[in-house]
């Protein structure tokens, strides 16, 4: 049989990533061949996201060149999973390039689906129609994830696991609720063993994922697992070193508890990555976010008090209607106290469907969001200066991820060793020059330089 080569791009988030990972196992297993090249794929396939607009009009863009790539290809099957696929749904599919729309739900079906394709039976929509009364277990999505694990091997040694999926806080700017569905986590006995498996294929670093990972509450059997009780159940896995969990959201309910299990377990990571979004209350109340300034940044000394060298990232939006430059000046003091190693910054992007959209009028000029998100990256990178000056002379243990963008950088004088880049428990990115096998493994690297994002060093001897 002919050989059926797909490329897949991803866009977004790591949810997406880790639904690409799946989906291109599911692929394999199927006879299909992943290529890179999109001028030799026999099928391509868009994984979107409807975050931001931008990434919306990415996907668009790349449906024009597909639309052209069919005049000399008419046989090319292009797909479109996702975010923006459950949103839009029926309009995508009518799309002269579109031949297949599948939500993220419905990933364990894309094989069948695309086979229909390739069988002539038509253009194939396969989405929610109710995504927020999705039934709190799904056989088949369970089944699809736990089989076809997430180590596609693209950073060697590290892979994500999903712990829960969808959200139920509706922050007024954020799709996510609307085209992920409600809450809903996985059992932890189908965790653990999936982590398991991943451990004896050689993986040493867990991702623990979630839109609100620290949200995790399964029952079974009269007690309720929340993520401390996970995180003491993945620590007992034999081989897995090191453990994150990813995206937390600022609230009370647990936190203590976690920041505990992340004190006393240690192959728990000392890293939080917990979005404040704002420093203004104002701004924070309209974002349907529940908490204040004040209440966010009492979350991270109590993070603070219990695990001292914690290092902490956040994300912010800039621009949100009605934001005053009083309000911008509140979140960059909350940047200031907040002593972030980094944070993500935003410019608002109307999202329709969503609350903000609705009923707030997008009100900040294009100019003043971009020269806001210039200004707090800016407070951002004074703080981080500052943060990793303390890693001077010091030697830190990194897991290495392979290959720099550079690697010919200082190779002649290190015996010809390419540059490589790890990072470390705390997500501080390493960039150090060394032998190519070490992808995948742990390394000791003496730091002798630092920028505000990004450390730099030689490798111990005793590596």
């Amino acid at each position: 049989m002919k050989t059926r080569l797909v490329h897949i791009k991803s866009f977004g988030c790591q949810m997406n990533k880790l639904d690409t990972a799946l989906v291109k196992s599911a692929l394999k297993e199927a006879g299909f061949d992943i290529t890179e090249s999109l001028k030799e794929a026999d099928l391509v396939l868009f994984n979107t996201c409807s975050v931001r607009q931008h990434a919306e009009d990415r996907v668009i863009a790349n449906l024009g060149h597909m639309k052209h790539l069919k005049k000399s290809k008419p046989h090319l099957v292009v797909g479109i999973m996702g975010c923006m696929a459950q949103r839009l749904g029926k309009e995508l599919l009518e799309h002269e390039a579109v031949n297949l729309v599948v939500g993220p739900g419905q990933i364990p079906h894309i094989v069948s689906l695309l086979e229909a394709v390739m069988h002539d039976q038509g253009k194939q929509l396969d989405i929610s129609n109710e995504i927020r009364q999705q039934a709190p277990d799904n056989p088949d999505l369970e089944a699809f994830e736990s089989k076809h694990d997430s180590d596609d091997k693209q950073i060697p040694g590290q892979a994500f696991v999903r712990i829960m999926r969808g959200c139920n806080n509706f922050c007024t700017y954020c799709i996510v609720p609307y085209v992920r569905g409600p809450e809903i986590s996985r059992p932890p006995q189908a965790i653990v063993e999936q982590i398991e498996k991943l451990a004896q294929a050689g993986v040493k670093q867990i991702t623990l994922l979630g839109q609100t990972v620290n949200a995790y509450a399964y029952e079974d059997a009269g007690k309720t697992y929340d993520l401390a009780d996970l995180l003491v159940l993945v620590s007992e896995v034999n081989g897995i070193e090191w453990i994150r969990f990813v995206t937390n959201y600022p609230i009370e309910d647990n936190f203590d508890r976690i920041m505990q299990a992340m004190a006393d377990l240690p192959k728990v990571c000392n890293y939080l990555h917990m979005p404040a979004q704002s420093g203004s209350d104002g701004m924070l109340k309209a974002m349907n976010r529940r908490y204040t300034a004040e209440q966010y940044l009492d979350l991270l000394k109590h993070a603070r008090a219990i695990v001292p060298d914690i290092a902490v990232a956040g994300d912010f939006i800039v621009g949100f209607p009605g934001e005053t430059n009083e309000d911008f000046q509140k979140t960059a003091e909350l940047v200031r106290q907040a002593q972030y190693k980094n944070c993500f910054v935003f410019k608002y992007s109307p999202r329709p469907g969503t609350t903000s959209d609705n009923r707030l009028e997008d009100n900040v000029s294009d100019a003043i969001k971009q020269q806001r998100n210039l200004d707090l990256l800016a407070v951002q990178e004074s703080v981080s200066a500052n943060l990793c000056q303390t890693f001077m002379g010091k030697t830190v243990k990194v897991l290495v991820e392979g290959l720099s963008k550079k690697p010919h950088v200082n190779a002649a004088e290190h015996n010809n060793l390419p540059q490589l880049i790890g990072r470390t428990a705390t997500d501080w990115i390493v960039v150090f020059n060394g032998p190519e096998t070490l992808a995948g493994h742990f390394a000791e690297v003496t730091i002798n330089r630092v920028s505000p994002l990004t450390l730099f060093g030689d490798l111990a001897s005793n590596t």
